[in-house]
């Protein structure tokens, strides 16, 4: 028979608990601590002031409370004690944050690509120069504990070896182990598919915060996907869920895709369908030109409205089949589709309506993204808080070894 948890494990996921309330939900009363976590207020205060001893949390009045008399004091997560480095790999951008717990940005740096043709060591080498830079700058005292990054392309668990990421030319590239390598910390880097990042990051602090279960579809040059179902990330066997982008939607005759197949998702309703539906320049591709495709759109332009009713149409049809799969109740645009959504929301709406099942889509809303693009940055972030949120001391100890 299995021994039960000894007072020591069970202290120590109180405490990984109680700091992950406050960095998630934000500050909180002792009182409130004790009633979400189901324990007494002395075991509570024993947890905060545990947490406060080596500068985690503080506790202080809250700054605005509105009522009349003594108001209780709140716990807060110390954002410049322990922070967490995070990387964000983009199709057109690389992007490197220092952000603290609560989610916090305490520094940030990015670049354009370079140029073509990165490969992933040389990536790894200009992302630990923004590491250094980053690390350099912060305050004597304060350590890093954790590091995550967000590639567009299949990572595999646990290495971090990104098997395939057409849209930046990689495939079996080292980059968990090149990063971890020069960054030098002491630290495995944790790595993750964008878009799975950005649902989980959404799912905490944006526009799915309440929801546990829903659809998240982020728009570069391609589209990737992110579950979150039960409250938890859908990422498959070997990491690779949420790959909505190669469902195929349009079997006969549809488009060539980056993957090899044809009429997956992003094929029919990725950047490079819009522009080239809505007869824009191909070589002006990114953020800008797909919302000029909008914005042209509002105005009149009926070759951009056009494009928006087509993709509208197959984004439609591929969200009606992951409803009738997963019945989330909310799918968030986030990326280049959130201008894409706001330009074609009826017409996606309408195919939803039309092929997805009527209890499956009975209370399903369509959001944008309330994130931004700091979606990916905060996901990675949360991928490399997961230590110190299961044992805070130990992390803390290890870190500042």
């Amino acid at each position: 028979m299995r021994a039960g948890p000894s007072q020591e494990e069970i202290r120590r996921h109180n405490l990984g608990t109680l700091l992950r309330h406050v960095h998630i939900g934000g500050p909180a009363s002792r009182a409130v601590l004790a009633d979400r976590m189901g324990l007494n207020r002395s075991t509570i205060l024993g947890l905060v002031s545990d947490l406060a001893s080596v500068g985690l949390v503080r506790e202080e009045l809250p700054r605005d409370t509105g009522r009349a008399g003594r108001p209780s004091l709140v716990v807060r997560p110390e954002p410049d004690r322990a922070w967490v480095l995070a990387f964000d790999v983009g199709v057109d951008r690389l992007a490197a944050a220092r952000i603290g717990l609560g989610g916090v940005f305490l520094d940030r740096q990015e670049v354009p690509w370079p140029r073509e043709g990165l490969r992933a060591g040389e990536v790894a080498g200009i992302l630990a120069g923004f590491a250094r830079r980053m690390t350099d700058a912060a305050g004597h005292g304060t350590c890093c504990v954790g590091v995550g990054a967000a590639v567009r392309g299949l990572v595999r668990r646990p290495d971090g070896l990104v098997r395939s990421a057409p849209n930046i030319g990689w495939a079996d590239e080292e980059f968990g182990g090149e990063l971890t390598r020069r960054l030098d910390l002491g630290l495995s880097v944790s790595v993750g598919n964008e878009a799975n990042l950005a649902a989980l990051a959404e799912h905490l602090r944006g526009a799915g915060t309440g929801c546990r279960d829903l659809i998240y579809l982020h728009g570069d040059i391609g589209i990737g996907g992110g579950i979150i179902a039960g409250g938890q990330l859908l990422d498959g066997d070997g990491g690779y869920g949420g790959e909505v982008g190669h469902m195929v939607v349009n079997p006969r005759g549809g488009r060539p895709c980056g993957c090899g197949a044809y009429g997956c998702l992003e094929a029919e309703a990725g950047e490079r369908a819009l522009l080239q539906a809505a007869r824009r320049d191909p070589l002006a591709t990114g953020r800008d030109a797909v919302r000029a495709v909008v914005d042209a759109a509002d105005r009149g332009d009926i070759s951009a409205r056009a494009a928006l009713q087509d993709v509208g149409d197959w984004l439609g049809i591929g969200i009606a089949g992951l409803v009738n799969i997963f019945n989330p109740g909310t799918v968030i645009f986030g990326g280049t589709l959130r201008e894409v959504f706001l330009g074609s929301a009826a017409r996606i709406r309408s195919r939803i309506n039309s092929q997805a099942l009527a209890a499956s889509r009975d209370r399903l809303r369509l959001r944008v993204g309330e994130l931004g693009d700091d979606a990916v940055l905060v996901g990675a972030a949360e991928l490399a808080f997961s230590d110190i949120l299961t044992g805070p001391l130990e992390a803390l100890a290890r870190a500042t070894v």
